[in-house]
């Protein structure tokens, strides 16, 4: 069958800028996350571990509105790891809370924006039906 519409091989690949963008602004990310303090960073370690977990198909994590009791119960599964060690250097309860809680909202941001970006991608490399 002969299509008349006019399709040039080059619209089959993604757009490379796409991925270079990408690694700039991961490797931007890393090297402002190397300053955090020991604390913070050993926190940060947890909340992306437990991510990580949730990071799949269909998960808690990419629905449109976020639920507020399932952020509030991965702060509280969290603080639960972290909260022996931090008590030890000293770091107030309410402190440590908004600390894990505002760690938790930038990590599912960045992974639901990163996400997004992939699939914005993948709408651009399709064919014409």
């Amino acid at each position: 069958m002969y299509d008349d519409r006019f399709f040039p091989f080059y619209t089959a690949y993604a757009n490379p800028a796409f991925y270079g963008g990408e690694q700039i602004q991961e490797q931007e990310f890393a090297l402002m996350q190397s300053y955090y303090p020991e604390a913070a960073d050993r926190i940060r370690e947890k909340v992306e571990k437990e991510c990580w977990l949730l990071d799949y198909e269909g998960s808690r994590l990419y629905d449109e509105y976020p639920d507020k009791f399932m952020l509030y119960q991965l702060c509280r599964q969290i603080r639960a790891q972290v909260e022996s060690e931090m008590k030890a250097q000293g770091v107030p309860d309410g402190f440590l809370d908004e600390l894990i809680q505002v760690l938790l909202c930038q990590e599912i941001c960045r992974r639901r924006c990163r996400r997004h970006r992939y699939y914005l991608s993948r709408e651009d490399i399709h064919f014409y039906k």
